[in-house]
């Protein structure tokens, strides 16, 4: 970072009392909560993989096995 930037940076305090009064409350209030969403919708989360997937990607597989049970069509006997 360049000394010029790091001195025409503001507080977060001053920062958000700008936007507010260029904005709105409710507007900045919004495009806060919006960002926030984006930001928690962008994490990786590897709680949803398989153990088969975790293998995959070198990661070490979950010791609880309830969550592979799933019916399949071929334990279906004729």
């Amino acid at each position: 970072m360049r000394n010029v930037q790091s001195i025409a940076v503001d507080t977060p305090a001053a920062t958000l009392d700008e936007l507010c009064l260029k904005y709105g409350v409710w507007k900045t209030a919004r495009a806060l909560l919006l960002a926030a969403c984006r930001h928690r919708q962008t994490k990786n989360q590897i709680t949803e993989l398989s153990n088969r997937m975790l293998r995959d990607i070198g990661l070490p597989e979950r010791e609880d096995v309830l969550m592979e049970v799933r019916f399949s069509l071929w334990d279906i006997r004729l």
